[in-house]
This record gives structure tokens, C-alpha cells and sequence, in this order.
């Protein structure tokens, strides 16, 4: 049940900004929205990414841009380093058309 509770807070963080998901890694876990572990296998994952190459291609859930400047991001992010640490844990998929929850 906490799992489920979990997946839908971090559908409601990572969609309020429903044309965007800009984000910016900090270099402070205190300074993140949420703590993310990158896992091995798809089938551990929460979410499939795919780092996209312009910000106008970050228009659903998975497709990530990486923005310079924390002002300019939706989400700031930082990665831990177990993923016992981490509240979201996602995949690095190689085609655009494989992001999204799983």
C-alpha cells in the first residue's frame, strides 16, 4: 500500500508542470525535491528517462531536459548513492518512445 501512495505523490510532483520536465541536478541532497538512484534493470525502475536534447521535447513524464541553471528548472534532483536512499528510482532507456511510469 505505501508503495502505491508513494508512486501517486510522485506522479502528482513530477506532473504539475503538465508541458515540462525540466530539472536541475544539485550538488546537496537538502537541496533537492526529490532523491533519485538510477537502477540496473528496467524492471526495478519507477520511471524510464530519456534525456532529451531540446526543452520543447520534455512534454511528458520520462522525457527529461537538463536546464543549466536551478531558477530554470521544475524539479531539482540529486542522485544517491543507494537505493535505499532514493524516492524515485529510474532507468535510462535508449529511445525517446520507451520513457514513462512503469
Amino acid at each position: 500500500m505505501n508503495k502505491y501512495i508513494l508512486i501517486l505523490c510522485l506522479c502528482l510532483v513530477f506532473t504539475g508542470t503538465v508541458f515540462s520536465e525540466t530539472i536541475f541536478k544539485v550538488k546537496y541532497e537538502s537541496q533537492a525535491d526529490i532523491k533519485v538512484y538510477i537502477v540496473d534493470y528496467e524492471s526495478q525502475a519507477d520511471l524510464k528517462v530519456f534525456f532529451v536534447k531540446y526543452q520543447s521535447q520534455a512534454d511528458k513524464p520520462g522525457l527529461w531536459y537538463k536546464v543549466k541553471y536551478e531558477s530554470q528548472a521544475d524539479k531539482k534532483i540529486y542522485y544517491v548513492k543507494y537505493e535505499s536512499q532514493a524516492e524515485l528510482k529510474i532507468y535510462i532507456v535508449k529511445y525517446q518512445s520507451q520513457a514513462g511510469w512503469r
